[in-house]
This record gives C-alpha cells, sequence and structure tokens, in this order.
C-alpha cells in the first residue's frame, strides 16, 4: 500500500489535505485542454512535478494529423493508422479519433493555437500540411518545427488565467488512493491522490470527486530517449497499482532519428524533415531505406528503427546519417529553425552536411487501459495523452497521431466528468492521511542512482528495438531482485523526487518486460528474434496486465 509504515493518521490537516472536485496530474496537452473544458463546471487542481511547460507536449515538433485537405479523406487516414498498427487498432477508436480531427484543430484554434498557413494553395487547405512516416497524404498542421510548445503555450496561458483552476507546480503524485484502498463500503472508486510538495518535502491528500491521469510516458526506462526527465512513467505505475488494468506495454516506439553528439541530450530531429525529403544513409553515403520498404525514408517508424539498428550492428558505425542537403538553405532555415538552431550549437551545418542520428525511446503505445470516455476500470479515474491506451495506436503509432489522440480523449472525458459531477457526491468519511512512520532521511543516495542506471542500461540492451528470449529472461531475473531492493529503501526513507521516480521506474520496468514476454510473436514495435514472424491466430489481442 502508499501509506508509510501500514497506519494512517485520522485527524484532518488544513496543512495536509486539499479539496477539489477534479483533479488533474500532469500539464501536457491532455491534462491542460481537460482541465480547460471543465473548469467553467468545477473547482480544478492541476499537480505537475516540475514546471507547467515541462511536458512531452512542448518538446513535440512534427505536429498534429488532421483531414483538412480536399485532397485527403478520413478513409485515407484511418487506412493508414490502421496500417501502422499492424493489426492491433481498435478500428472503431480509429475512426472515431480521426473524424474528430477537424473538430479538435478548431478548438484549438480557439484557444488561441496558431498553425502555419499554406501561402502557396498547393495544400488543398488554409494551412501548411506536412508529411511524415507512414501517412500517405500531406496531413500534418506545425507551427514550424516547434508545434508543442505553440500548443502549450496557447493552452498553459489560458489555464493561468482561469479563476477555477489552481496549478501545483513542483509537486510530485506518489500514489492513488481508492475506495477499496481506504477501506471504505461500496464499490471502488477513485477518491485522491498524494502528493509530495517538494519545496517544503511534505505530502498533501488532495481529496477530488473525478481525477485525470495526464503524465505522458516513460522514455526514461531506456538509457537512450527524446523524452524529458520527467517521463518516469508515474501514472502508468500508480494506477497499476491501485488497481487498474494497463494493456500492451510491450510496445514501445523508439523514434529513428535522434541527434547523435557526444554533448546532446534528447535532442529530437522530426520525422517531418524526411517528410520533406531527408534520405537516411550510411557512414559511407549510400541510402538504405529502399532495401526495407516500398515506402524507403517515409516507412512506420517501427521499419525505420529496426532498419537503423540492423544497419549499425551490420556495419559497427555509432550512426547513420540523415541527409537533407538537398533541399534549398533558406527553406531548410524557415522550416526547420529550432533543428536548425540545435545543429548548430553542436557544429553541424544542415544545409551542408548529413545530420548523425540513432534511435531513441520515444513514446509508449501501451499505458491504462480506457474506454471510449477515457474512463478506466477505477470508476471516476481517467486518462488521456501517451500515459493511456485507447485502442488508437495498437502495435505501432502512426507518427504526428498522438497530439489528436490526447485531444480527443480529453475532450472525451471532459464531457463525460462534466455529466458524472451531478451524481458524484464529495466523500464524507475522514480519509488516511500519509503517515511517515519510523522512515529517515536518506544519507546513501548513490543507491538510487546506481539503480536508476542499472535499469536503463539493461532494458536498452535487453528490451530495446530487438528482443529475444534470453534476453528477456535476463531482464526479468535483473528487475525482481532490483524491485525487491527498491522496495525496502523505499520504505526506510524519507520520500524524495528521485526515489519516487526510482520507484516508478522499475515497476514500468517490469510491465514491459512482462508484456513482452507473453507476446510470442512479432508485430509492430515488439520484435523478437525467437518469434521474427507475427502470428494472427494467437496473438491479435492486447496483453492486458493488472495488479
Amino acid at each position: 500500500m502508499g501509506y508509510r509504515g501500514g497506519t494512517f493518521r485520522r485527524e484532518r490537516s488544513l496543512a495536509e489535505q486539499l479539496e477539489f472536485d477534479v483533479l488533474v496530474i500532469g500539464s501536457g496537452i491532455a491534462g491542460l485542454y481537460y482541465s480547460l473544458r471543465v473548469a467553467d463546471h468545477c473547482r480544478v487542481a492541476i499537480v505537475t512535478k516540475k514546471q507547467a511547460a515541462d511536458s512531452a507536449t512542448n518538446r513535440a515538433q512534427g505536429g498534429i494529423a488532421a483531414v483538412l485537405s480536399s485532397e485527403d479523406s478520413f478513409d485515407s487516414h484511418i487506412r493508414d493508422t490502421l496500417v501502422a498498427g499492424d493489426g492491433l487498432c481498435n478500428e472503431a477508436v480509429v475512426q472515431h479519433v480521426v473524424e474528430r480531427g477537424p473538430t479538435m484543430i478548431e478548438a484549438l484554434r480557439e484557444f488561441g493555437t496558431e498553425f502555419d498557413l499554406d501561402r502557396t494553395g498547393k495544400s488543398g487547405a488554409p494551412f501548411d500540411l506536412g508529411r511524415e512516416g507512414g501517412h500517405t497524404r500531406r496531413r500534418i498542421l506545425h507551427h514550424r518545427d516547434a508545434t508543442g510548445r505553440e500548443i502549450e503555450r496557447a493552452l498553459l496561458e489560458r489555464a493561468r488565467a482561469h479563476p477555477n483552476m489552481q496549478l501545483f507546480e513542483n509537486h510530485c503524485a506518489v500514489d492513488l488512493l481508492t475506495a477499496r484502498k481506504a477501506g471504505l463500503p461500496g464499490g471502488d472508486r477513485i477518491l485522491g491522490a498524494y502528493v509530495l510538495d517538494v519545496e517544503v518535502e511534505e505530502i498533501q491528500l488532495f481529496e477530488t470527486r473525478v481525477m485525470l491521469l495526464a503524465t505522458g510516458g516513460a522514455g526514461k526506462v531506456y538509457l537512450y530517449t527524446t523524452n524529458p526527465d520527467i517521463a518516469s512513467g508515474d501514472g502508468m505505475a500508480m494506477a497499476y497499482r491501485a488497481g487498474a488494468s494497463l494493456a500492451n506495454m510491450e510496445f514501445v516506439q523508439f523514434h529513428p532519428t535522434c541527434l547523435y553528439h557526444p554533448q546532446a541530450k534528447s535532442e529530437l530531429i522530426s520525422e517531418a524533415m524526411r517528410g520533406e525529403g531527408g534520405i537516411l544513409r550510411t557512414n559511407a553515403g549510400d541510402p538504405f531505406m529502399e532495401r526495407y520498404h516500398a515506402m524507403k525514408d517515409l516507412a512506420p517508424r517501427d521499419i525505420v528503427a529496426r532498419a537503423i539498428d540492423t544497419e549499425l550492428k551490420r556495419s559497427g558505425d555509432d550512426s547513420v546519417f540523415l541527409d537533407i542537403t538537398h533541399r534549398e538553405p533558406d527553406f531548410l532555415r524557415d522550416r526547420f529553425p529550432n533543428i536548425d538552431d540545435t545543429c548548430r550549437r553542436f557544429g553541424i551545418d544542415l544545409t551542408r552536411e548529413a545530420i548523425p542520428v540513432v534511435p531513441a525511446a520515444h513514446y509508449y503505445c501501451g499505458g491504462v487501459l480506457t474506454d471510449l470516455h477515457g474512463e478506466t476500470d477505477i470508476p471516476n479515474l481517467f486518462a488521456a495523452g501517451e500515459v493511456a491506451c485507447t485502442g488508437l495506436h495498437g502495435a505501432n503509432r502512426l507518427a504526428s497521431n498522438s497530439l489528436l489522440e490526447a485531444l480527443v480523449f480529453a475532450d472525451a472525458a471532459a464531457r463525460e466528468t462534466i455529466a458524472r459531477l451531478r451524481d458524484v457526491p464529495p466523500v464524507e468519511a475522514k480519509l488516511p492521511l500519509w503517515e511517515t512512520g519510523s522512515a529517515t532521511d536518506s544519507d546513501d543516495a548513490v543507491v538510487i542512482t546506481q539503480n536508476w542506471d542499472e535499469i536503463r542500461r539493461f532494458m536498452w540492451n535487453y528490451v530495446g528495438i530487438v528482443r529475444s528470449n534470453r534476453r528477456l529472461v535476463r531482464a526479468q531475473r535483473r528487475i525482481e531482485l532490483m524491485r525487491q531492493e527498491i522496495r525496502n529503501y523505499y520504505w526506510d526513507f524519507r520520500l524524495t523526487p528521485d526515489l519516487v521516480e526510482l520507484r516508478n521506474l522499475a515497476t514500468v520496468a517490469q510491465l514491459v518486460i512482462e508484456s513482452a514476454m507473453k507476446r510470442q510473436e512479432s508485430r509492430g514495435l515488439h520484435y523478437n528474434v525467437d518469434y521474427p514472424r507475427r502470428d494472427d491466430a494467437h496473438f491479435r489481442s492486447d496483453t492486458i496486465l493488472r495488479a
């Protein structure tokens, strides 16, 4: 359980308990959009463990996919999504999300988001539409190469100004509180969350009637990732410990093109660059994607990442190269100003030389299982964004579908929340506050850093782009030992953000390993050399785990 020492304090304390109608954990596109939709009807708290703008949304370069051109169609977008998902998408969900695309774009514009306009008249739409891997049409709306940053800016400005919304930055969620865990009679339901106020080093209970998890993904489980440091799988791990179902955790998407440089950290090179003609080449300068897929450099991400991994293992080189030097320098600097600035910081002129790139952990297609309203199997607990598994992505996410999915399910969850608040009364019972027990301050923080580093390394080596039965068994043995060590350390010492994240990283690693061992085939992002073929007869279904 999430209560220190296994005991509860029953007295209420204003310093330790806060009450809201709705609690949102996470401040990316899903959390902010949902909050803005429900805040006209109730009091909303947004908890975020760093600054509000520290989110995966803020790093999204490419854009958001939606059918807006006369040369495009819903059927085409649906078909591209299903092909990328490799037989595991929920077709009803795909249709629902795709058909909501234009409405969600208009909603973002109403909140102040600006997208690049088409000044040539060639796109068949008011916007300058890009193309990315797996898409057969141009349908990616963007704000140059910083689309997520623009969306975050617009939504966050509105959120900070809303009188019914309270933003708690530097607050790290620790565990969820449900009726079952609190020992209350009746059916299970969400009641709140224990949250560490990092600045004062105290844990508060945030009591709520409805909650949205919008905590993003878990890229920090891997040694190399495009994700921000906050991506430690907190929402997935907390939901699992609370009893929610998780699905398809084996499908971890590795972005094919992360900048390779000794001083670079998590620097993504957008797939939109390949959409504008970028070519992947070996160290010798040879293009290689034509050997792997008919769409060459615009093949789906799982295929491109495996192709790069194969080429690197074959050659022994440290990276491959993304070459777009054949495009006009002025075009490149205007279309990709942030990538251009990043490359120049590391001494690379993308207008004259190819960019060294490698794959890196990028996005989880699995997560907390939800229905079409975004609700989990714990009543009144919703999830949206990368933390959730909605059925849209299947075994592999189509590029730029993630922001659209986050919006559609945040909107659905908001509608359901507004309707439900009339029937969800505040909890009258006294809820258990956090008990520190005999925990003391740690003087041995090296245990945390050592375990963190070890998890990320063996996950990269054993549960990465290409897997095998032997590697998975090794990973399973290691994570079992480490989770026991972390569990003992967790209960002996006072909580810090690093310790909270380590515990969650270990949980997510265990879930990925267990899911990968269950799927004895190769499909989408899960490739096992011992089962190299897809097996629809036995594995055309979700991998579901529950504590």
